[in-house]
């Protein structure tokens, strides 16, 4: 948990939750911080009062509590080497773009979630997108900057959503809405990545379906206080609800949860994934055409107001029950 990311607060908030969790059923337990080493009882009691606040810590804080670097903390660490399982609670950065995973197969360390190459597809937007597109999982359009306005305008009109292409939370994420605005957003992003997509923004329902194996859970659909489901109304209690499952009918549930796990085997992900998308309220009741996928996220959040657990609780799985789940998925 931790790590270095912009997502670093919420992955504390996701991993001591998971420790509770995992420690409830009997499992003993080390909260570890990659770029830091292990966490003690006293930083355990420290950290776990946090929270995740309104915004992600900004790069001048992040650089000053981490050092950055994962190699020097895991060094033939006791707590990874003989832990029968890793679990991932990392967001975001080297602990969800394949970085960690793919260190921990050459170690030869059992952990949680897909493996280096699936992470690493997953945290890159552009690359998981044709993949989908290859698939047969619908997308809306994007480029890549550097790119003119004209460009975008032409290729895919305005609003536009302008994101870091391998980044999460929507951290410097901006909905741009005027042509005068596209590169101030853009100029945003390249803070946070070396790639900036630009996408065709799809006005409609926000649904999520997360996948557990090599099953569906139910459809959920979040009704931010926002336009977008932003840092803010993630991570905030009362700015965002969230309805499990989605009033919808059957056939845009199956629809919904079969598009689901076509994109989980496009990027040849395993154990548990959150698939997110948008529909188009123009579309037509069960039709294809107004379904567009979003992103895949890899290691998704665990945290009190996430979406994954709150898809297992409406199949009448505990959070505890949960975490088990994904520790055995992974042994297996």
């Amino acid at each position: 948990m931790g790590g270095a990311s912009s997502e670093r607060n919420v992955s504390l908030a996701s991993g001591f939750r998971i420790v509770e969790a995992l420690r409830s059923r009997g499992h003993d337990v080390t909260p570890f911080d990659p770029s830091r080493g292990p966490i003690t009882s006293e930083m355990e009691r420290e950290l776990s009062a946090g929270v995740v606040g309104t915004e992600p810590p900004s790069l001048e804080m992040l650089a000053k509590v981490t050092g950055g670097s994962f190699l020097p903390a895991l060094e033939r660490r006791p707590e990874i080497f003989e832990a029968d399982v890793v679990f991932l609670g990392l967001h975001g950065g080297q602990g969800e773009d394949g970085t960690l995973q793919a260190l921990l197969d050459m170690a030869h360390i059992t952990y949680t979630g897909p493996g280096h190459l699936s992470s690493a597809l997953a945290m890159d937007k552009d690359l998981s997108k044709k993949l989908f597109r290859v698939a047969g999982v619908q997308t809306a359009d994007w480029l890549m900057a550097p790119t003119s306005v004209e460009e975008v305008e032409a290729a895919l009109g305005f609003p536009v959503v302008v994101k870091p292409s391998k980044q999460g939370s929507t951290v410097g994420l901006t909905v741009v809405k005027e042509r005068g605005h596209l590169e101030s957003a853009i100029d945003e992003a390249w803070l946070y990545d070396d790639e900036v997509m630009i996408e065709q923004f799809i006005a409609g329902r926000e649904l999520t379906v997360g996948v557990l194996g090599d099953r569906a859970l139910p459809v959920g659909e979040i009704k931010p206080v926002h336009e977008i489901y932003d840092y803010e109304c993630k991570y905030t209690v009362g700015m965002a609800t969230e309805e499990f499952p989605a009033k919808l009918s059957t056939a845009q549930t199956d629809l919904v949860q079969q598009q689901a796990l076509a994109a989980f085997r496009a990027l040849k992900l395993r154990g548990c994934a959150r698939i997110d998308f948008r529909l188009d309220t123009s579309d037509d009741e069960g039709s294809v055409s107004g379904l567009y996928c979003l992103e895949a996220n890899t290691l998704p959040g665990m945290t009190e107001l996430s979406l994954i657990p709150q898809g297992a609780a409406a199949t009448g799985m505990s959070f505890p029950e949960l975490c088990e789940e994904i520790v055995r998925l992974a042994q297996k």
